[in-house]
């Protein structure tokens, strides 16, 4: 599209050839100032504004100032995150996705990897950011689905959710063990994958999960930070705000150090309690949405706890009883937790469920071997071509 400039009028040519028509020169008309000066003056008004009331405005607005594209960014784009539910079956996942959505349905079971998303409009109402969030049926017997969601293409704008169910203490080690795990060699498999292609991207995203500690933080040395934002829920605090006090003491302590050594948000929930269902939205409002987020730290383990990543210390969680064998921190909170609430062992998925005892159907399983049969056949016959 063709600009036109409007910057100024010039006087027409008023000679002429014959000397006698000659006439006076029509005086220079002022300069006219065109809509593109205008905004520039206005611009810079403003950042002289700006630039007085930095002190009282605090760093967001000078961090504003000196990397202006980071407003542009947030403002003239809509940004796609994705945020990845699992945890034990029955803790109340689906409940927490349908809350934060502010969706009033009621709670289904979950079949396997089951997928929903949100919406929310920015400041012009023009643009939307999207959540895509994936829920994970089943507990941990499902969990090598936990490579669907967890991908490159979407681990830099990533984060998972680890619910535990506070009622039953009996499953939430081997809950918590068994999906960090898995989600720890999932995230460094596709980290590596990023860097390979992005070196910047896969140090970045590494880089934004360290800064939560900070350079000074006395344990920065000794934890095992996953380098994607992880939360950990605890459910269904009604239910556990009356379980004797040093049980619960020892199961918030417990979760408070196992979020603080993979550099994880910790909080309760209970969808009967408005109060902890606010502060859950919350939290997950600035995971996938960057909304603004709520930096009181309640560690007293007879109320709700919340602590977010990076404000938490060993030193204020305290230590453990010295057990024989333990060679770590972790493995001491372990240990206790263990010989406390001895753990139910969860049912795992045989590789082949066809080949399950305990769903035998002899006229289903007889045309089953034979459709074998049939395909095996066929296969050799293909080879032999």
């Amino acid at each position: 599209m063709t600009r036109r400039v409007y910057d100024s009028v010039q006087p027409p040519d008023m000679s002429f050839d014959d000397e006698e028509n000659k006439e006076t020169p029509i005086k220079s008309i002022p300069q006219t100032k065109c809509i593109w000066d205008l905004c520039i003056q206005a611009t810079e008004r403003a950042e002289l504004n700006m630039n007085r009331n930095m002190d009282s405005k605090g760093p967001f607005l000078k961090a504003c100032l000196m990397f202006p594209g980071v407003l542009q960014e947030n403002s003239n784009k809509s940004v796609e995150s994705t945020m990845f539910v699992v945890g034990a079956k029955s803790a109340a996942k689906t409940s927490i996705i349908l809350r934060f959505l502010d969706r009033d349905e009621t709670p289904k079971p979950t079949t396997a990897l089951e997928y929903t998303f949100g919406r929310r409009s920015k400041n012009n109402n023009m643009l939307k950011d999207v959540a895509h969030v994936w829920e994970l049926g089943g507990g941990i017997a499902l969990s090598n689905l936990i490579e669907v969601p967890i991908t490159k293409q979407c681990v830099k704008n990533l984060s998972v959710v680890i619910c535990v169910d506070l009622s039953k203490p009996q499953t939430i080690w081997t809950t918590l063990e068994s999906l960090l795990n898995t989600i720890k060699l999932r995230v460094k498999k596709v980290i590596a994958e990023l860097k390979r292609d992005c070196p910047s991207d896969a140090n970045q995203l590494v880089a934004e999960c360290l800064a939560r500690y900070g350079s000074d933080h006395p344990d920065k040395d000794n934890l095992d930070i996953i380098p994607v934002p992880i939360t950990i829920i605890g459910t269904k605090y009604d239910e556990f705000q009356n379980f004797d006090p040093e049980k619960k003491k020892i199961i918030s302590k417990t979760l408070r150090y196992v979020a603080h050594h993979h550099g994880a948000h910790l909080c309760y929930f209970s969808s009967k309690m408005e109060a902890l269902v606010m502060k859950t939205r919350g939290l997950l409002g600035h995971l996938v949405f960057k909304t603004q987020l709520s930096k009181t730290v309640m560690t007293d383990h007879s109320k709700p706890i919340y602590v977010l990543a990076g404000m938490d210390a060993i030193s204020q969680i305290g230590s453990p009883p010295a057990i024989v064998g333990s060679r770590s921190p972790l493995d001491q909170w372990k240990q206790l937790f263990l010989s406390t609430f001895p753990q139910e062992a969860e049912a795992v998925l045989p590789d082949d469920p066809t080949k399950d005892s305990k769903y035998n159907e002899s006229i289903i399983d007889s045309v089953r071997a034979q459709k074998d049969e049939e395909l095996e056949r066929f296969k050799k016959l293909q080879e032999g071509r």
